[in-house]
């Protein structure tokens, strides 16, 4: 089947643009990424962006062949899915801010720089999206309206693209994180932005446990 046949170029166009809003809204992916890009520099902070991007595959190869369904048909299996990452969400917070409270404690010590291990920014970009039903959803929900019916080639060319334009986005506001690690790493500035950072990952856990299907 021919590319014309599958999708007409308005409907792509109409994707890309609906994908790219979506990238372009700030919401957790983007304040993690930025976190462990601060905590670790830009090694962490990609690596927390790969992670991301791999659940966001995850969950839109599993939007195409179907399986996604499932959480919108069983509020059992939703609610389970949306628990666990909530609870995931609040321990990421709440171990953040307990470290910097330890690291307070001891004023006559020089600060460290905080350093979030490249493995551990992998694994919190994966699981949280992965621990996020409402990714799932926005997937199944989004996907069938750009997609003729039986076009699960295309359907995973669509999820390629948005996570290709989350990637290139994301990337460049790592860039930018970056170049202003020095001045972010300065202790008073450091220490309220670990506190905001942590404060909002347990917001967005407490928000996720309250939600419904």
């Amino acid at each position: 089947m021919c590319w014309n046949a599958a999708m007409s170029s308005g409907m792509l166009l109409g994707f890309v643009v609906v994908a790219l809003l979506a990238v372009l809204t700030p919401g957790l992916d983007t304040m993690l990424m930025l976190r462990y890009a601060v905590m670790g520099g830009w090694r962490a902070g990609f690596l927390s962006l790969i992670g991301i991007s791999l659940g966001c595959a995850v969950w839109g190869t599993a939007s195409v062949a179907g399986l996604t369904a499932v959480l919108r048909a069983s509020q059992l299996a939703y609610d389970a899915v949306r628990v666990a990452g909530a609870c995931y969400l609040c321990w990421l917070g709440a171990s953040a801010l307990w470290k910097s409270m330890r690291r307070n404690r001891s004023p006559e010590d020089a600060p460290e720089v905080p350093v979030a291990r490249p493995s551990a920014a992998l694994r919190a970009g994966l699981t949280t999206n992965l621990l996020n039903p409402k990714v799932g959803v926005f997937y199944m929900s989004l996907l069938p309206q750009f997609l003729p019916a039986g076009a699960i080639a295309w359907g995973a060319a669509l999820v390629a693209i948005h996570v290709g334009i989350g990637l290139i986005w994301m990337s460049t506001l790592l860039s930018m994180a970056a170049k202003l690690r020095t001045y972010l790493l300065r202790d008073r500035v450091r220490r309220w932005l670990d506190r905001l950072s942590a404060t909002v990952l347990i917001a967005f856990g407490l928000r996720l446990a309250a939600e419904s299907n």
